[in-house]
């Protein structure tokens, strides 16, 4: 793609509707679709466990979740970096993690401090106050991409990785920090943004504090995966193609998709578990990059 720009399909880019509280998938909802991942892939191995990594001069232990093919490997490895969420049900990339092990994959999320058993406090602000200016949204992902970087090279030395085919990946907040984190790291192969934002529409700065921080990213050299929905209940469309449109200006390289959720019920900000959606174009972001993408049946 080198970059380029595809334009969405007909029908897929439409204005949201007005601002309605975030929602989740029912769990009955999410679990049907987790069936029907299920059936279609190989069984992954799961593990919990946790990284002990240095953070300004404190050792802290981050928890993971780790999905795998079976043998040893070594596997194309996703780093995946969850949203705002404190509950792992909503942060575990279950559904993503099961769709690429059955291409070859192995999937490690990690949990930043204070989230998910992570030791120390989570101190990434909410959705007002300080959270609701640049100059505090600045400091509260710097934090964030800290636990990042101090994470990365313990989860890339794992026995199981192929430190050579590392992609980064996330939804939310982890979207937009996988983007911001690959400015810096030439070598990662794959940077995958599931509706990335660090703060959504209820900040009148919205848009201009989502874009300080996906910038950091322009000088990635991979193109990242763009992937958002309509009736986004969090991140207006408008507002982050723009924000896509921005990041190309600037010099960035990107693929964008959006999509339409196929139903009424279904926010666009859960795309990520609608793999019906996004999944013919991310194996054919991943052939792009010589990455694993066939499906192994």
């Amino acid at each position: 793609m080198n970059g380029s720009r595809i334009r969405p399909r007909p029908g897929e880019y439409a204005a949201p509707p007005l601002a309605r509280p975030r929602q989740r998938l029912t769990p009955a909802g999410a679990l049907v679709l987790l069936a029907g991942v299920l059936v279609a892939t190989p069984a992954a191995a799961q593990d919990q466990g946790s990284v002990s990594v240095a953070i300004d001069g404190t050792t802290v232990k981050l928890s993971t979740v780790t999905y795998k093919p079976t043998g040893d490997g070594p596997f194309a490895t996703l780093i995946y970096h969850h949203d705002e969420g404190l509950e792992r049900p909503y942060d575990d990339p279950k559904v993503i993690a099961h769709w690429l092990v059955a291409r070859g994959w192995a999937v490690t999320a990690v949990f930043r401090r204070g989230r998910s058993g992570s030791e120390g406090d989570n101190k990434e602000g909410s959705i007002s106050g300080p959270a609701c200016t640049e100059a505090g949204a600045a400091e509260f992902a710097d934090r964030a991409l800290v636990d990042i970087e101090a994470a990365t090279p313990a989860l890339v030395a794992q026995p199981f990785v192929d430190g050579s085919r590392i992609a980064v990946g996330g939804h939310g907040r982890g979207g937009a920090l996988s983007v911001a984190w690959s400015g810096k790291h030439p070598e990662v192969r794959a940077v995958i943004n599931f509706v990335g934002g660090w703060i959504g529409r209820t900040c009148r700065y919205s848009r201009a504090i989502n874009l300080n921080l996906l910038k950091r990213g322009v000088t990635g050299k991979q193109p990242s995966l763009w992937l958002y929905g309509d009736r986004d209940l969090f991140l207006p469309l408008e507002d982050t193609k723009a924000n896509f449109d921005a990041f190309l200006a600037a010099g960035g390289k990107a693929v964008w998709h959006n999509y339409k959720s196929p139903e009424d019920k279904w926010d666009g900000h859960e795309i990520d578990q609608m793999p019906q959606l996004w999944g013919a174009d991310m194996e054919a972001y991943l052939a792009e990059r010589g990455l694993p993408f066939k499906h192994a049946n």
